[in-house]
Formats: C-alpha cells, sequence, structure tokens
C-alpha cells in the first residue's frame, strides 16, 4: 500500500499522540449521545469539519488530520499525515470518486467504495460515514440502537463525547469498528449550512 508509508512506521506513536491530545482540549463533554434531536440534520445542506483520524486495521496502522467538507452531491475530504506528508484530496460524488496525491498523480474511477478501499485501505463505507460523523445514522439502512451510539450495516458506531456547534450538539470523539478494523475520528471544528466547505 503506498498510502502514509512514511506515517506507519511511526503509526503507533502518532496514533497515541493523536489520542493524548484529546485530554488538553478545552472543550467539555456536553450530555450524553442520541440521535433523536439531531433528526433534522438529516436535510442539512452543508457542513466542514476539521479533525484529527486514526485507523488500526490487520496488521496496518496510521493516522492524519482530516479536513472533510460535505454539500448534497459531493464530499470533499483532504487528508495529511504528520507534518504535512502524505497528502491525499478525495473527491466523491455519486457516480465517481477522484484521489489527487498531489504532483500530478490523479486516479479517477467509477466504482467509488471499491477504489478508496484498495488506493487508502480504508475500508469504511463513506456514504455512511457521511451520516455518521454527524452523530446519525444512514436514512436508508437498519440499525440497532447501543448505549452511546448504533450498529448499522455491521458496523459498530460508539460517540465518545459531544459538543456544541453553534445550536447543535455534534460528536467531537467517536469511533467506528468492524472485525479488524476500526476508525478513531476527533473532531476539532464544525461548520453548518456553508456555501463553501473546502
Amino acid at each position: 500500500m503506498v498510502f502514509y508509508k512514511a506515517a506507519r512506521q511511526t503509526g503507533a506513536i502518532s496514533i497515541a499522540l493523536i489520542l493524548s491530545a484529546c485530554a488538553g482540549f478545552t472543550s467539555s463533554p456536553v450530555g450524553v449521545y442520541s440521535s433523536a434531536p439531531n433528526a433534522h440534520l438529516y436535510t442539512i445542506k452543508s457542513w466542514h469539519l476539521e479533525g484529527r483520524l486514526a485507523v488500526i486495521a490487520h496488521n496496518d496502522s496510521w493516522s492524519a488530520s482530516i479536513d472533510w467538507g460535505h454539500l448534497p452531491d459531493v464530499e470533499t475530504i483532504k487528508i495529511s499525515g504528520p507534518l504535512g506528508q502524505g497528502a491525499v484530496a478525495i473527491e466523491l460524488n455519486p457516480e465517481s470518486v477522484t484521489i489527487d496525491r498531489g504532483g500530478g498523480d490523479i486516479q479517477t474511477s467509477n466504482q467509488p467504495q471499491k477504489f478508496i478501499s484498495q488506493q487508502l485501505g480504508l475500508d469504511v463505507p463513506l456514504e455512511s460515514l457521511r451520516f455518521w460523523a454527524i452523530g446519525l445514522p444512514e436514512a436508508s439502512s437498519e440499525f440497532q440502537k447501543t448505549t452511546d451510539g448504533f450498529i448499522q450495516n455491521g458496523w459498530l458506531i460508539s460517540y465518545k463525547e459531544m459538543q456544541h456547534a453553534g445550536n447543535e450538539i455534534l460528536p467531537r470523539k467517536m469511533s467506528v469498528s468492524k472485525n479488524n478494523m476500526r476508525l478513531k475520528l476527533i473532531i476539532d471544528q464544525w461548520k453548518l449550512n456553508v456555501s463553501d466547505v473546502n
């Protein structure tokens, strides 16, 4: 796998630093998770988050900063490793996905989920993750509630900490896991209903 070769060599250290950095964040937890107050966010037109991502999968692990902008028909995700290493830009629309690693290395596929999994080793369904990120189960699939989240399509989604974002309460710490794969997302900043999500 090409993605984050340098970051993987120090993956365990980077993940430890990312997770320990949570303790220094000034916001305090906001209540317990519940999807009910956020049901109106199914109709939200746009949002933008900035945060940190850690992925542990089989014998591989890596960590990165993440900048994700959501519009109704496109997801724009920028991922960069420690000190800006291995920057990758992903643009996902209903028909295709484009991955830009910089330096003219741009690849496109009309099989988004399969391509992202092959290229990045990130097997989380992004179509579902755009709902999970704002604290909601995907509307088109059944789910089972748990004490701090839900189970959907075989994935366990847990919300460890919530935070204020304007008038909303949105996730700050969350994890997504299935079998031997676990993704941890720490969201430092939310912007809702923004016209420019890049």
